[in-house]
């Protein structure tokens, strides 16, 4: 059995019919090819893997210290690939059916109160040419709760300022409307109006709203570096990344009382227990004030 066609097909299936983005058949790939070296080293047939194979593969990447959470979505992901190989290969067994993905406690996210993003955003020198790009992108960031990559995938033909909404394509290239504050208007229209105009825009990057100074969009090693600096700027101790101000996005709406499938929709989660995570923050916040100020804590 050719490893190669099956992963061809696979990454053909998972784009057609999961309609999965390229990054998450990516990772699906990239957790496939980890059973197939080894079922190679140990020289078993895929269609002859047992579900105590499996297991002894289980125990074999747990050797390279790969995190719960990483085995999980690994199992996940096998999970799906020996299904497909039962549709569209016959497979007659399954050897991850019987296989439990771990239930993991989700650990609440870090996020940043309002004077530490305003104190972020105040430290953006707006005497560059960067400046207003800056300014405008962690708006956008904070107040629309995007990912990375639909801030830097974010186009000029998604934006209806005029209605306060903005079209994102997702993970699955799945699309959402997401409301638009005054703020993030007031400075994407700067940059938009008297910045962007300025720059050498290549070729298949006009609609893209930010850009480098080279014009071609925004890299996610970027937006970390964008982020990261600022944080040094004004002395923040926190390990931060963009990830944080959806993080944070989210903490507050749900923390001023926002309806949470409402939240649930604007963030693009398949599942509200996703979202729950949210529900939680404000009581870990009380517990560690009762942690540090209570004399019998």
């Amino acid at each position: 059995m050719n490893w190669n066609s099956i992963l061809k097909d696979f990454k053909k299936f998972l784009s057609f019919e999961r309609n999965l983005s390229k990054n998450s058949s990516l990772a699906y790939i990239n957790d496939v090819t980890k059973i197939k070296v080894y079922c190679e080293d140990n020289n078993i047939a895929l269609d002859k893997l047992t579900t105590k194979d499996f297991q002894n593969f289980l125990v074999w990447i747990n050797e390279f210290n790969i995190s719960p959470y990483s085995q999980a979505r690994i199992i996940s992901g096998l999970k799906s690939f020996f299904n497909f190989l039962q549709l569209e290969y016959n497979f007659e067994n399954n050897p991850a059916a019987l296989i439990e993905t771990p239930r993991l406690n989700r650990k609440i996210p870090d996020v940043l109160n309002v004077a530490e993003i305003d104190n972020l955003i105040s430290a953006i020198d707006l005497s560059h040419a960067e400046g207003p790009r800056n300014k405008a992108m962690l708006e956008a960031l904070y107040g629309c709760g995007l990912r990375v990559s639909e801030l830097i995938g974010l186009k000029i033909s998604n934006l209806h300022l005029e209605v306060e909404f903005i079209k994102i394509e997702g993970k699955g290239n799945k699309e959402r409307l997401i409301p638009i504050g005054n703020q993030a208007i007031k400075y994407l229209k700067i940059y938009l109006d008297e910045v962007r105009p300025k720059l050498p825009i290549k070729n298949g990057s006009e609609d893209f709203v930010f850009l480098n100074r080279r014009g071609a969009p925004l890299t996610r090693v970027m937006v970390f570096i964008i982020i990261k600096d600022l944080a040094a700027k004004i002395g923040l101790k926190k390990k931060i990344s963009p990830h944080t101000f959806r993080h944070s996005f989210a903490s507050h709406l749900v923390e001023g009382g926002a309806d949470l499938r409402a939240v649930q929709d604007m963030l693009g989660h398949e599942s509200i227990t996703t979202t729950e995570i949210y529900t939680h923050i404000d009581k870990d916040y009380l517990q560690s004030i009762i942690t540090q100020y209570h004399p019998r804590s």
